[in-house]
């Protein structure tokens, strides 16, 4: 399957709290956007393993991905190591999409850090003939994706640009909510954590409101590019913006 975008997340639910929006939106215009989630997310205060998966089903669903699949990479120790980043080289090798995200290489949890590593690594080495990787023991071609782009989680970054989410706000909270043993219940008996204290989810919606109104929108989601990005200035104008 080749695929328009490949987001890859440190841990299950990552990728929709930090750009469930933008994959909604992506879905809703019928590209075909996949989701790879290093790590199972074990070693979480809340939920377990079978949970965790049943969830990012749930979420999967909602926001119509053509892929999800997860490394199985141990939680915690998501750190650069050749093993890792042959492993990560196959799957953009596999799937040969034409943009890929990661997570903002400075934040508040280490795992988050190494994946952008992880998945920096990767973007460059894919497209190289000389390193080798296999899927079914069939050696795969080179491949190297056109952009690279990093999402916002815990830790704030100067944007590159933002994307309106104003019409998929809902979407990217009914995913986030599919995570139902991670976030705020108060039939819950589990400890709290970071994520499950009520306030979480409101500064996620303030924080989008705050990216929308930098674009004169709703709500935004922002990313960042090492690159340059090219403007297409006509047909922005054309279409208003």
């Amino acid at each position: 399957m080749q695929l328009d975008v490949l987001v890859f997340a440190a841990h299950p639910d990552d990728a929709e709290l930090s750009m469930g929006g933008t994959i909604a939106r992506l879905t809703n215009a019928e590209f075909k956007v996949g989701i790879i989630d290093l790590s199972k997310g074990e070693l979480g205060t809340r939920g377990s393993i079978d949970t965790r998966k049943t969830e990012a089903q749930k979420s999967s669903e909602i926001l119509k991905l053509s892929l999800r699949e997860n490394l199985g990479l141990k939680d915690g120790s998501l750190k650069f190591n050749n093993e890792y980043l042959l492993l990560v080289i196959s799957r953009i090798r596999k799937y040969q999409p034409k943009y890929i995200f990661a997570p903002y290489f400075n934040d508040r949890h280490p795992d988050h850090i190494g994946t952008s590593q992880l998945v920096k690594e990767a973007f460059f080495f894919s497209g190289l003939p000389k390193i080798v990787t296999d899927d079914n023991d069939k050696i795969q071609m080179p491949y190297r994706p056109k952009k690279l782009f990093y999402y916002m989680q815990m830790f704030e970054f100067k944007p590159t640009f933002i994307v309106d989410i104003s019409s998929t706000f809902e979407t990217k909270m009914k995913s986030i909510h599919a995570f139902d043993t991670q976030f705020h219940n108060p039939k819950s008996i589990e400890p709290e954590t970071f994520i499950s204290q009520p306030n979480f989810l409101k500064y996620l919606e303030a924080r989008a409101k705050v990216y929308g109104f930098k674009i004169g929108k709703d709500y935004g989601e922002p990313f960042f590019c090492e690159e340059e990005i090219e403007l297409d200035l006509i047909n922005q104008f054309k279409n208003g913006g």
